[in-house]
């Protein structure tokens, strides 16, 4: 389930990471668990409300009266403004009352009203805050993707393995979002009213792709696998079922690994990353150049996807994934710089001809590869004969390449929600904020580290609970279907 180059393969079915789209060929070992195991919450279904079911019900975002929002006007800006400023801004209100002020009003009563008829958008600000996000061409680091640092892992024996913890939060999320697909997650509620879910579409497969004139999110409804990013080498896993009518279960979405699986997965992938030398796995850092300006990452995502086809694959991939596993050779110091490596990263520059010094310190990789040039070839240069993608990142280095950026601020993909795993198994969240506010990922964030606690729970009252099983319910109600114990030749393989 991991990277493993082949020279001769088609870069449509192999990898930028791995595993072929067509199937679920695992090399990961069974483990004694079942094939198919249920978790759930102890609720039954039929009890509760489906994700989206009061959707249609919730009522419009009402607009303000023109009144209402004049008097509201000049009250928030009264205490930056001078008497005399105050009195000219006063009089420009009063002439936009009995003005302009109330055909404007109007056709907003009229846009709100064929938006809700056409149903293309769900209020009358929505149009507007989106392009507040995505029009901007500043960089989105520090400027719009917030973050969240957990706490650590209640397990004394995966708080501080970071192959672990990692494996931990990526198959709870796995969990989260085949919930959230079959719409079995609850709505959010506040005084017992149900809240708008329209944003946890957003939350999986989704991707804010750079444009010149305005980005745009993309959203892939039938995203299934997992991205890793580990030291700046991009790797995939196919990490859900899809859809299947002759499932007994009835359309299911299932989780294909259990948390067992993953970590071999990224035992493997750690293993396989360490191949390449650290200071040319910096020079085909291409997720650094996320963090540009908007329009400079618009035109070089552009020179990357008209250079040749395997660069327009490999980015689909990243773009289509569930969400992105980054794992950081970080150990932060203290809280506050395991915040900052969550929010933007380090920033190291290293002096190139300690170059024995940062391979002993870091490694290498290699997988999905970097974008680069057509025609070009060698280290950090176009398209190998194994379909890896490589760019000549100078922006990495200085001088020729004497001076090398190993910070973790290279190692990151910002246009997607990310689960950032440092090496001492500190974690957080980074997700661009475009697509879903804060809340939302809160909610993700804060199921997922709860879950963590209730499975150390029943690990460690199993013991007392052996005939009825645990009493604890879990936050999640999904089922895992291994890959690994599936034969090839079932529906699931199809």
């Amino acid at each position: 389930m991991v990277a493993s180059p082949n020279d001769n393969a088609d870069p449509m079915t192999t990898s930028t990471a791995g595993v072929p789209k067509q199937n679920f060929e695992s090399s990961v070992p069974a483990h004694e668990s079942s094939c198919e195991t249920m978790i759930s919450s102890s609720l039954s279904s039929s009890s509760r409300k489906t994700t989206y079911q009061d959707q249609a019900l919730l009522p419009r975002l009402p607009i303000p009266r023109l009144e209402a929002t004049l008097t509201k006007f000049i009250s928030t800006v009264e205490p930056l403004l001078t008497p005399s400023q105050l009195e000219q801004t006063q009089r420009i209100v009063s002439e936009f009352r009995d003005k302009d002020g109330p055909r404007l009003q109007q056709l907003l009563y009229e846009y709100d009203e064929e938006c809700k008829v056409q149903k293309t958008f769900g209020s009358y600000i929505e149009e507007f805050w989106s392009d507040a996000y995505l029009a901007p061409n500043s960089s989105v680091v520090l400027n719009l993707n917030p973050f969240f640092l957990l706490e650590e892992d209640p397990d004394a024996k995966i708080a501080k393995d970071q192959v672990k913890r990692a494996a931990s939060l990526t198959f709870n999320s796995l969990m989260f979002a085949a919930s959230l697909k079959n719409e079995r997650m609850k709505p959010d509620e506040f005084k017992n009213v149900t809240l708008c879910m329209d944003q946890f579409r957003s939350l999986f497969g989704s991707c804010r792709i750079p444009h010149e004139e305005r980005d745009v999110i993309e959203v892939d409804l039938e995203s299934d696998h997992v991205v890793v990013l580990y030291r700046h080498q991009f790797y995939y896993f196919r990490a859900l079922w899809p859809r299947n009518e002759n499932d007994g279960a009835g359309e299911e979405v299932k989780v294909a690994v259990s948390e067992e699986d993953v970590v071999e997965i990224l035992q493997s992938i750690m293993e396989d990353g360490k191949k390449k030398k650290w200071v040319e796995s910096v020079e085909n850092a291409i997720g650094v150049l996320t963090t540009l300006p908007r329009n400079q990452w618009a035109r070089a995502r552009h020179q990357i996807v008209h250079c040749c086809e395997a660069n327009k694959v490999a980015l689909g991939v990243i773009d289509s994934a569930l969400f992105v596993l980054v794992l950081d050779d970080f150990c932060p110091k203290n809280v506050h710089d395991a915040a900052a490596n969550m929010l933007h990263g380090t920033h190291i520059l290293e002096d190139g001809n300690n170059a024995e010094m940062l391979e002993d310190n870091h490694g290498g990789n290699h997988s999905l590869g970097s974008p680069g040039r057509k025609g070009s070839s060698g280290s950090g240069h176009g398209q190998d004969g194994n379909n890896n993608l490589h760019y000549n990142s100078n922006v990495l280095s200085k001088d020729n390449g004497h001076a090398y950026q190993t910070g973790t601020c290279c190692n990151r993909w910002y246009d997607k929600l990310q689960i950032i795993v440092c090496s001492d198994g500190s974690a957080g969240i980074n997700f661009e904020h475009s697509a879903i506010d804060g809340h939302t990922a809160l909610r993700f964030a804060s199921d997922v580290y709860a879950e963590t606690v209730i499975q150390f729970a029943k690990s460690i009252t199993k013991s007392i609970y052996t005939q009825k099983g645990c009493m604890i319910p879990s936050m999640v109600d999904a089922k895992v279907k291994r890959a690994a114990t599936v034969e090839m030749g079932s529906d699931y393989a199809k």
